[in-house]
């Protein structure tokens, strides 16, 4: 048997799990993207969000018309919101890239890698929160622990851009790619707030 199969999964849960997933497909293709920037990639990233907003739309419908819910139906409005924040953040930041004309470098790559992995541990969090709610708490610890690793690259990359600005072209690079790394800071922020919903969700069921 598959350690990643399930057992007493409640439909609230297999929707969330199906957002995670939607969610890690979609930063991973932002991670394609910045390594090699291209339409066909940025197109899967949107795409990829459009079908996440679908199961979002499906859970919000469930959940109002569910009298009683598995877990609180706060934790589970909390928890989509914060999943879908994330794979938003991961598709407007292809959009600003290429409005901004912003070519990816190296600190971006690094906070992006970081961001899906931390969605990889969101994701098994879900997968794990109605069988085995401690090792879905370890997830999200692990989530969190990523979050902090990207904020810190983000600072290294913030110091770096502001470190010896050379002329005014390259003073406007450095504000462009401050708006880039801001993007990616807010997806971090609300990478960590799920990993505080899912430890939240454990709590109350154990």
């Amino acid at each position: 048997m598959s350690i990643f199969s399930r057992k007493k999964t409640n439909r609230f849960t297999e929707l969330l799990i199906k957002q995670a997933e939607y969610a890690v497909d979609g930063m991973q293709q932002l991670l394609n993207y910045v390594r090699e920037p291209s339409e066909a990639i940025a197109q899967n990233v949107t795409q990829t969000e459009k079908l996440a907003d679908e199961v979002r739309r499906i859970l919000i419908d469930e959940l109002n018309q569910t009298f009683v819910t598995p877990m609180d139906r706060e934790d589970i409005f909390a928890l989509s919101l914060t999943i879908d924040d994330v794979l938003d953040y991961a598709d407007t930041t292809v959009e600003e890239m290429h409005m901004l004309q912003v070519e990816p470098n190296a600190y971006i790559e690094r906070m992006v890698s970081l961001l899906t992995d931390a969605a990889r541990e969101i994701h098994m969090g879900v997968m794990r929160l109605d069988d085995h709610p401690s090792v879905a708490n370890d997830h999200a610890v692990r989530a969190k622990a990523l979050e902090n690793r990207m904020e810190t690259v983000y600072r290294e990359a913030i110091a770096d851009l502001f470190a010896m600005p050379r002329d005014i072209d390259h003073v406007v690079q450095m504000l462009k790619l401050r708006e880039i790394y801001r993007h990616l800071s807010n997806a971090a922020d609300r990478g960590d707030q799920a990993a505080n919903v899912l430890g939240d969700i454990v709590v109350k069921k154990m």
